[in-house]
């Protein structure tokens, strides 16, 4: 079979905090594929240094600094986009945040900025892509969740809320936009090796539980998440909606 049907050549991404971390190997892995960039986060310094990076290795890239929290900045930034006669074709919302807290003890406006963060802002940036996509017939939204998405732990019930909302946000995106040709998925990743887990990795105890836990017996790679970012952004999935990929070496799968 041709590489071909996974090309994302003439195709423009949109990445949500993707200056590090698993955007940033999303956004690179999309690049390699074909796909020209948009690539965003409210840190305009690193965002100019991953930008830079990509380019250095041949990419065009577009770097837009706004925070997805920010309704009326997400709207401007779309307007810039149509201003420059960029349209995006490929959204990947990802941007997130984390907070861990018994729940007891969570206040409330900690717990929404991590809702807004993770959950709001997909409604409302896939919003704004899809009022693009619509009038032009085609479109890929993907949606970062998690394995909370599925399955819950302690201290993180906001995270847990807002990403087994993900879940259900991308449902609803088929239920309403597959009749556009808009293909609205999500992947959940599993622990992966971050600067959002890098507590978690040098806490002996917890790295050995998530070993333990996997069936892979070890933590997922960044890079590790672009085959599926790809098929989902590529003509493969073209009959694939509402549906979560976890990328987790197998942890949903077992008890």
């Amino acid at each position: 079979m041709s590489t071909q049907l996974f090309s994302l050549a003439g195709k423009t991404a949109l990445v949500t905090g993707s200056s590090r971390g698993l955007g940033f190997a999303i956004a690179e892995g999309l690049a390699a594929a074909g796909a020209r960039l948009v690539i965003n986060g409210v840190d305009a310094a690193r965002l100019d240094a991953a930008a830079a990076a990509l380019r250095a290795k041949g990419y065009t890239v577009d770097a837009h600094a706004f925070d997805v929290c920010d309704e009326a900045a997400v709207v401007a930034a779309f307007e810039q986009l149509d201003a420059a006669g960029i349209a995006v074709d490929i959204l990947v919302n990802n941007a997130g945040v984390q907070f861990r807290k018994p729940m007891v003890d969570l206040a409330t406006e900690d717990w929404q900025r991590v809702i807004d963060t993770n959950l709001t802002s997909a409604f409302v940036v896939g919003r704004e892509a899809a009022r693009r996509m619509i009038p032009r017939g085609h479109g890929k939204i993907i949606n970062i969740g998690s394995l909370t998405s599925e399955l819950a732990r302690a201290t993180v019930a906001p995270y847990t809320v807002a990403k087994g909302g993900i879940k259900m946000l991308t449902r609803a995106m088929t239920a309403e936009w597959a009749s556009h040709n808009i293909q609205a998925n999500a992947i959940g990743p599993g622990y992966m090796l971050t600067d959002m887990n890098q507590a978690l990795i040098d806490n002996p105890s917890f790295d050995a539980w998530v070993k333990g836990r996997t069936p892979a017996g070890r933590w997922g790679k960044p890079e590790e998440l672009i085959g599926t970012a790809v098929f989902l952004a590529s003509g493969a999935s073209n009959y694939v909606s509402g549906q979560i990929i976890f990328v987790d070496g197998g942890m949903v799968s077992v008890l």
